[in-house]
């Protein structure tokens, strides 16, 4: 299946991750409208097609335009890492830095986290905010493969794995302060 990166008017695999974790699992994890995810925005006319986000994590290597009154963060990771093996020091790094800046509390919402295609890089991201935030793993890894292009749970899972320990992976991150930020 071939993505539209390029639509004007939608960013491949958006959506609120709030709505369907909370209907995956059967219980309140997040409110709605306050995490949204998908792909690319660099061709958006409109920012209300992905939630008239407040804040924006551009995970892609290049920086997103800047748009007046969103808060713009760029956490860009190199392409020949395997991102999706989290026990990697160099992703450890990263996913701590995004969660860390979650932490403090300058995070405006709805807040949209993207990667181009809005499944790798961005799922996760999120996996880590839903493991954070108290979701089972299996009910991750079934939001994760509500993206196109997710057929298999297999990368998610090994994500998943390699921050079993909360704790001990997100070192020095206060992680009751993320979940307070993200579940309010």
């Amino acid at each position: 299946m071939s993505l539209d990166y390029t639509d004007p008017n939608a960013a491949v695999n958006f959506r609120d991750v709030g709505l369907f974790i909370n209907l995956i699992a059967g219980r309140t994890l997040l409110p709605e409208r306050r995490l949204l995810r998908g792909g690319t925005i660099k061709w958006l006319q409109d920012l209300a097609a992905i939630g008239h986000p407040r804040t924006i994590f551009c995970l892609q290597g290049s920086a997103d335009q800047q748009h007046p009154q969103i808060c713009n963060h760029h956490f860009p990771i190199a392409n020949d890492i395997e991102k999706y093996d989290t026990s990697r020091a160099e992703v450890r790094t990263w996913l701590r830095g995004i969660v860390r800046t979650v932490a403090s509390g300058t995070i405006e919402f709805p807040l949209y986290v993207h990667c181009l295609s809005g499944r790798d890089r961005t799922g996760i991201v999120v996996a880590a905010f839903l493991k954070i935030c108290g979701a089972d793993d299996d009910h991750i890894v079934q939001e994760y493969q509500l993206s196109a292009g997710a057929e298999s749970p297999d990368p998610i899972r090994l994500a998943l794995a390699g921050m079993q320990d909360l704790t001990t992976y997100f070192k020095g991150v206060d992680l009751a302060q993320v979940r307070a930020v993200l579940t309010r």
